[in-house]
């Protein structure tokens, strides 16, 4: 079996386990594409990428291009002679870098295509009440996340599970079929089947501000499905007021709650060291909370230092 000179593409802690997986299957990675650092913390200094840490402690050859199309880069990438490459949570790719291995690129997502094509499906498949996503691994084709399928692996949504939660089972579900993949590109016995494009097909666009606003007119479990679906990042989020202040919530956790008579949309009420917030048909228990520019807490020990009666949902 001849092995590919691989180059893997990937930014976050998501496709860190990808890589690694890889190389725990000793496959010949001959170099690693990530972001340039980028500025974060309180210094705002530069930060490397999740990838760009776990490649460098392992010996490998990294590029940080800031153009895709820029011919020093192209040069570089052409230079590492790569058969196959492998994209995990990076960018979309120009023709020109997708198409230039011999054995193409491949992708991996995090849902079972057609469904949920776009930057947040794991956030959607939640959001959206879904009892199971997965990941699919597919050929990289013109048209984002729309390439030859090349294997899928189901995975469950508990009830309870958050997006942060479904984040790291698909992770590791994902770097299993990377490797799978691999395998059968290496055997020359690789399927690659068309994507159906047949019926209404779920979306899953970028998340931006005005998706993690609550809206307590919703039903409960489309505001808990919400809040699963947000959590731990980038968050659902509400503001409170009681006529003269107002005070910002991210919430993470919460709980349907049965025996407890219908109030008005958005209305709180604490009892016994337990937080509640009126929906459009019941309440739901908060459990996990954070007060602009506070840390994250548990309600009990939120409460023992804020009071919010007096407060509703703005």
């Amino acid at each position: 079996m001849n092995k590919e000179r691989i180059v893997f593409m990937g930014t976050p802690d998501f496709a860190v386990a990808s890589l690694q997986a890889l190389l725990e299957a000793d496959a010949n990675v001959v170099g690693v594409i990530t972001a340039p650092d980028r500025k974060a913390g309180r210094g705002m200094k530069l930060q490397p990428s999740a990838v760009k840490k776990f490649a460098l402690e392992n010996g490998l050859k990294v590029l940080q291009p800031t153009n895709l199309k820029s011919e020093d880069f192209l040069s570089e990438l052409r230079s590492l002679e790569a058969t196959l490459q492998v994209v995990v949570a990076f960018r979309m790719l120009p023709e020109v870098v997708w198409n230039m291995p011999k054995h193409g690129t491949f992708n991996l997502h995090a849902s079972l295509l057609p469904h949920y094509r776009g930057a947040a499906p794991i956030n959607w498949a939640i959001i959206n009440g879904e009892k199971e996503t997965g990941v699919t691994t597919f050929f990289l084709q013109h048209q984002i996340d729309t390439g030859d399928i090349i294997f899928q692996e189901k995975v469950l949504i508990s009830d309870d599970m958050t997006a942060g939660e479904l984040h790291d089972e698909l992770m590791e579900v994902g770097s299993e079929l990377v490797v799978k993949t691999l395998e059968a590109v290496e055997s020359g016995n690789c399927p690659s089947t068309p994507q159906s494009n047949t019926g209404e097909l779920k979306e899953a666009p970028k998340i931006f501000k005005e998706t993690c606003q609550i809206d307590w007119s919703k039903s409960v479990s489309e505001v808990y499905n919400l809040i699963g679906g947000l959590s731990p990042y980038p968050a659902a989020f509400t503001t409170v007021s009681n006529g003269t202040d107002e005070l910002g919530l991210k919430i993470f956790r919460v709980q349907k709650t049965e025996e407890r008579e219908n109030g008005k949309t958005g209305a709180i009420s604490v009892e016994s060291g337990k937080l509640f917030i009126s929906c459009e048909n019941g309440w739901l228990e908060i459990l996990e909370l954070q007060l602009a520019g506070k840390k994250r807490m548990k309600t009990e020990d939120f409460l023992r230092g804020s009071d919010l009666s007096g407060y509703w949902c703005i």
